[in-house]
This record gives C-alpha cells, structure tokens and sequence, in this order.
C-alpha cells in the first residue's frame, strides 16, 4: 500500500513537472533577462512551503554565479525591508498570488523602482498583476491525497526556480573555475581543489639535470618516493622526465652500462604537464586517459613547479 502511494505521488509530480515543460514560452526569457540585468543581488521571498522554496532557490542562485538572498516576508514588514535596494530584483513565489505578507511588500518595490517576477499558480492575482513578468507554475492536483498540503506545486516551484538559476548560469558563462571558488568545502570542495594546493613542490619536487648519474636519479627518485623525477636545465625549466618504469627498462636492456649513464640518455623528451590553476579533478581525468601515476605542473615558460601524484587524488575520495 505504501509503494502504491509512493508511486502515485511520484506520477503526479512528475506530471506538474512535464505540464511546466509544455507551458515554456517567452515569459521564462523575460524573467531570466530581468534577473541577468540586475546590478545587485536577486532577492527571494515566500511564505510557508514557498518560502522553504524560495531559500533553496536563493542558495542554487548565489552558487552558480547570481548574488542571491532570501528575504522573509514577514520579517521584511517589520524592518527586513531595509535589506532591499534599488539595484536588486525581487522573485516572489506564492502559489496563490494573493499572500498578505509578500502583497504588503509592493508599496515598497514599487516605490523602489525594483522588477519583480512572479511564480504563481494563479496569473490573475494580486501579485501577478503587479509584476513585471509572471511564471505559471500551477498543477492539476497536489500529491497529497486530500489535495491540500503544497507537494506538486512546491515540485513544480522548485523546478521553475533551478531552471532560472541553469539558464542564468549559462547566459553568464558560468566554468567550473567560478564554481570552484564558491564551492571550497565538501566532497563538491575536494573535487574542484586546484592542482596547486596538491602538488609537491620546493625540496619535494623530485628532480635532476640532463648530466645527472643514473644511480644518483635512482636515489632522487626512491628519496621523493613519487616515482618520478623532472629532468631540468638550467632555472627549472623542463625537458624531459625519468619514472621508474624507465629505469626497470633501462637495467632490462642495458644492465651492463646502465649505471654510467646519465638522466639525458634514459629520459622521455615529451612529458605530461598541467597548470597549476587546473582542478585536482582534470588531472584525474589525463592521468586515466594517458595511464600514468604522476603528471608534472609547470608554467607557461615550462618552468616546473611541482608535481602531482595518483595517491594525492586518492586521499581526496575522487574515485
């Protein structure tokens, strides 16, 4: 019986889903240029369900590159108003467009000169009437089984309100870089740490000169313990690389002069390099698509700066 309910529930929201899909027309443009032509912030508000909404539409906003806030309707009428400026724009979310505490708020909008955008499930109502553009977000039925409690249309609001927010993302062309930097914590934080704050670097960096004796690049290799070691000239810059898979090989098939060899004679002329800015992620990504442990981090003179190993990627659980 529960799963049946389960189902029934899932049917009904999906549908509000697909019904907000077949109602997208140029409405959804105007809002999304209102909201990208705002020079302040994007101020949400909503009373009830609406407003436990609108708070997780203001933090999608403000995470994916449109300064956002929540703004409590009923706080607003007794001081919170001061939060609202000229510059910002207002989002409104009231299924029945007529809600006392967001209705009070159009005196000072209007006076203000702020844009407003409107979801609603009633285009004919109080607030829709007032605004500058309005999104029906109505359902045919909630999902709660006495049609009452706000379920398909707070399903159907929360869509309209991520659509908003990805359409906004990719008219200011939003990369993973921005992203980045708003997202410093978490697993979402680790994945988008930058090959910088990984990289070992200094007296860490494992690395020899062209002239250098192979036994003396097996002690900096075993000494780093990372496997590798950059072969660099003069100032750092880089030309070439020696890992241990090399030096197996070189022992294989010149085991009698291996040892009066130098890092010239043994290394790889066209290593793998990253920049530094790169996210830890990225360089995952190349050292499964070429199979290696290590890549080298240089500049844009081939200057090496560090290098970032396989294990480095492991301790941030990127797997």
């Amino acid at each position: 019986m529960s799963q049946d309910t389960a189902r029934r529930v899932f049917r009904i929201e999906a549908q509000a889903i697909q019904d907000l899909l077949a109602r997208l027309d140029a409405s959804f443009d105007r809002a999304v240029e209102l909201l990208f032509k705002c020079q302040g912030r994007v101020v949400v508000t909503g009373m009830g369900k609406s407003g436990l909404i609108g708070r997780k539409i203001a933090a999608t906003f403000a995470s994916t590159g449109t300064p956002s806030l929540f703004l409590h309707p009923a706080e607003a009428v007794h001081g919170d108003l001061g939060m609202l400026v000229r510059e910002d724009a207002l989002l409104a979310i009231s299924y029945g467009g007529d809600t006392e505490e967001i209705v009070l708020l159009l005196e000072t909008v209007k006076r203000l000169g702020i844009p407003l955008a409107t979801m609603t499930g009633n285009p004919r109502s109080t607030l829709a009437q007032s605004s500058d553009v309005v999104l029906d977000i109505s359902v045919k039925e909630e999902a709660c089984s006495l049609n009452l409690a706000p379920t398909a249309s707070t399903t159907a609001a929360l869509a309209m309100g991520d659509a908003l927010a990805i359409a906004l993302l990719d008219k200011r062309g939003f990369k993973e870089d921005d992203f980045a930097l708003l997202h410093p914590g978490g697993n979402l934080g680790k994945r988008l740490r930058r090959v910088e704050s990984l990289m070992h670097a200094g007296d860490d960096l494992p690395r020899v000169t062209p002239a250098t004796l192979v036994p003396d690049v097996i002690y900096e290799i075993s000494r780093k313990k990372l496997g590798v070691a950059a072969v660099v000239e003069n100032g750092g810059k880089l030309i070439g690389i020696i890992t241990d898979g090399d030096l197996r090989r070189l022992m294989l098939k010149r085991k009698n002069e291996a040892l009066s060899l130098t890092a010239a004679d043994c290394m790889s002329c066209n290593p793998v390099t990253i920049g530094k800015d790169e996210l830890a992620a990225t360089a995952l990504r190349l050292m499964e698509q070429r199979r290696i442990t290590a890549v080298l981090v240089v500049d844009d003179a081939q200057i090496v700066l560090g290098v970032v190993h396989l294990h480095d990627l492991w301790t941030l659980q990127l797997f």
